[in-house]
């Protein structure tokens, strides 16, 4: 068998980068890290004709010249890693802009493939692209593909597989000629920097010449670091002083031009467009989804749809896996410990009350999150959440911030962990630090079992109306800290441009939305499995412990435990916003480690003291399939009624009402109690609490690693005071109504 090879796939962002990665690995996959970032990195491999081809996705970047850290992360793996070959992927739609990178890889002299992706828009924008033209004028070979189908893939493998086997006896290309006074100065440092044996081993010494003559910071940085290098950087710095003088042109803008007059070249020579561009669909799309009136309220509206689905969709099935994990699941798990005399001991508890009811009261809204990622990916996969981000952009500029802040907000609306890391596309240190104290009021769906259970509760007739209403509560109070901070905190300083590149619409496919779909879902389901059940035993074991009253261990009631003398003392902190007791409280304090757990300890809790009011019934095996089985197909059913009721169109007899639940009942009992019985105006209190408060304690790390303790400390103490003041004047403003 021959050797392993790796490959590294490189292009601009949006080009369906990440697409062809996953046609080529499918799910021999692996994500990291990089070596001491906190970027993620993605590699795979995939077997084809007996050689083993590892893969690695290197994040987007517009050409060498790297100025954000996943541009020097890809530069700097292209440059220094040695990669065996470089595929070069470029969106064909848009082939102008795509081959400038494309040339700087094939001047670094390392082997490069050139693929044409999305070719399908290419054909629909009536354009042809003479594949083999451009093949014989870059000296690589070009494939053609349409990644998201499939349609090309076998031909990259095996160009892939020619071109690894013949590594040995490539030559470097080159395809860009410079003027002759700026060759000669070029040729001239190549020569200087191959005196350097070491620069030789980790640079392409002409490549060097060009970054050096550029003004890269990030070469010039290297360099001067050790000051034997120091008449090479002399060199370049003086012939480019000299001819900056002499041209009246800066000799960064003389390279550039000089790459792209090869590009306009290539792309008269190979790309054929019609004489009249008709108007795209995407465009016509575009003139109302972005326009300066309509686009928001259209962003919103379409957000309320996601919810309104999320909730009235996913309803039944949340009922099913609760009867599973209740019902079923309870009875098998007693009837083992039964099996070995362990029934009605501490460990019968532990598992019953600490590990079923903590993880399993979080796995029960495991439907809600997958339509809300569902309906994520349909949005993503279409094209539109990069325009939700432009339209945004003109009211944040109104509002005197960042139009790009916006990105690392829709990004926290899945989770606020790479939310904060996403900062890093802003180009200004403060904007980076202000954007990640916003993104925390993003409602990321780490918080969305809390509201599908109050919202359940307390507003059975409008639940997507008032998860939605949340949502929109948490970006206007980002808006507003923003505007505060900006104009005390953070005031002064340039602001950047926003630019952005739109894809054109696209059907979302099946395979994607799955991909997308089931990658959210499993880190949320692992997440249950790891850090929640810690938590949820700790609890456990916290609610066990007796530290008043002649209780036993695990057999004490639950207002004597140790969990509820702790929550007692912050007890007092909630009783203006009309949740003063010890149970929202001690929820709210296992919330810090993650979102998820505000419903697992309340299971636990009401559980605990509701467990002696519902002993376990005794059934079959066959009895439990049968439940199981006959459960699922009636919440399918019930899930297909409900869909026409979207629109308020009633096709079906209405079912009689499902009665609450043991945990939704002690939950609005206790609600109403400590309200005095306000507990509707209570609960959405709590619930603007749980979204405006610390989202988890790995948000807070991620805060710590990017800006210090400092940040980390504004960002904690910050939240919690908005919480509270906004969740205390809901409850109070509303109490004189």
């Amino acid at each position: 068998m021959t050797r392993d090879i790796t490959i590294a796939l490189a292009g601009n962002p949006n080009c369906g980068k990440s697409t062809v990665f996953n046609q080529l690995t499918g799910t021999k996959q692996h994500v990291g890290n990089w070596p001491g970032k906190t970027v993620e990195k993605k590699e795979g491999s995939f077997q084809y004709k007996n050689k083993k081809i590892k893969v690695v996705d290197l994040p987007g970047t517009y050409s060498l010249t790297a100025y954000s850290l996943e541009e020097i992360i890809a530069r700097d793996y292209v440059i220094k890693e040695d990669p065996d070959l470089i595929v070069s992927i470029l969106d064909a739609a848009n082939i102008e802009r795509n081959l400038y990178l494309t040339l700087q890889m094939i001047e670094l002299g390392v082997p490069v493939i050139v693929v044409l992706n999305m070719m399908d828009i290419v054909v629909e924008q009536e354009t042809s692209i003479d594949a083999d033209r451009l093949s014989n004028m870059l000296n690589v070979p070009v494939v053609s593909l349409v990644a998201r189908d499939g349609v090309g893939i076998d031909d990259l493998k095996d160009t892939i597989l020619e071109m690894s086997n013949d590594l040995e006896n490539y030559q470097k290309k080159s395809c860009v000629q410079f003027k002759s006074d700026l060759e000669d100065e070029i040729q001239k440092l190549d020569l200087m920097a191959r005196e350097y044996a070491e620069l030789g081993d980790l640079y392409d010494t002409r490549w060097l010449a060009i970054k050096l003559l550029e003004g890269d910071k990030a070469v010039w940085n290297d360099l001067q670091k050790d000051d034997s290098y120091q008449p090479l950087l002399l060199e370049a710095h003086n012939f480019s002083e000299e001819y900056s003088a002499r041209s009246e042109m800066e000799v960064d803008t003389e390279i550039a031009d000089a790459y792209y007059s090869v590009i306009h070249a290539m792309v008269r020579s190979t790309v054929k467009k019609p004489k009249i561009r008709k108007e795209s669909v995407s465009d016509k799309i575009d003139r109302i989804v972005t326009h300066r009136i309509f686009g928001i309220p259209i962003f919103l509206a379409l957000m309320w749809v996601v919810f309104k689905l999320t909730t009235d969709i996913s309803g039944p099935f949340l009922d099913w896996v609760d009867g599973v994990i209740s019902g079923p699941l309870t009875h098998w798990v007693v009837s083992l410990l039964s099996l070995i005399n362990l029934d009605g001991s501490w460990v019968e508890s532990l598992f019953v009350d600490g590990v079923i009811a903590g993880v399993g009261g979080v796995l029960v809204f495991v439907p809600v999150l997958m339509m809300l990622y569902l309906a994520l990916a349909i949005l993503e996969d279409s094209g539109y959440m990069a325009r939700a981000a432009f339209v945004m952009d003109r009211l944040m500029h109104r509002l005197g911030l960042h139009g790009k802040s916006f990105l690392p907000m829709i990004v926290g609306f899945g989770c606020t962990v790479p939310a904060i890391y996403a900062t890093r596309t802003l180009e200004n240190e403060k904007d980076r630090i202000l954007t990640s104290l916003l993104v925390p009021f993003m409602s990321c769906g780490a918080r969305l079992p809390v509201y599908v259970l109050f919202a359940t509760i307390f507003f059975p007739d409008n639940t997507g109306q008032v998860i939605f209403s949340l949502y929109v509560i948490g970006i206007v109070v980002a808006i507003l800290a923003g505007i505060l901070l900006k104009n005390t905190v953070f005031k002064g300083g340039q602001e950047a441009p926003f630019v952005m590149e739109l894809p054109p619409y696209r059907r979302p496919t099946f395979k994607s939305i799955w991909a997308q779909m089931r990658e959210r879902t499993s880190s949320f389901v692992k997440k249950a499995w790891t850090l929640i059940l810690v938590t949820s035993v700790v609890i456990w074991l916290l609610l066990a412990i007796p530290v008043k009253g002649e209780g036993n261990f695990a057999d004490a009631p639950v207002g004597d435990s140790a969990f509820a003398a702790i929550s007692s003392v912050m007890a007092p902190i909630y009783k203006p916003a009309g949740f003063g007791t010890w149970e929202a409280a001690g929820s709210l304090l296992s919330g810090f480690v993650a979102k998820e757990v505000v419903v697992s300890t309340m299971s636990q809790i009401y559980e605990v003291e509701d467990s002696e009011a519902e002993p376990v019934e005794e059934t079959s095996f066959l009895a439990d399939v049968w439940q199981i089985v006959t459960s699922f197909f009636a919440a399918t059913w019930d899930t297909i009624k409900s869909i026409p009721l979207i629109v308020g169109i009633d096709l079906f007899e209405a079912d009689e009402e499902s009665e609450p639940t043991a945990l939704m009942a002690a939950v609005e009992n206790s609600f109403e109690e400590s309200s005095g019985g306000k507990g509707t105006l209570a609960s959405f209190a709590f619930m603007v609490f749980v979204l405006l408060y610390t989202p988890c304690m790995v948000a807070v790390a991620a805060e710590r690693q990017e800006f210090g303790a400092k940040w980390m400390w504004v960002s904690v103490i910050g939240q919690f005071a908005i919480a509270w003041v906004a969740s205390v004047l809901i409850f109070q403003i509303g109490s004189l109504f």
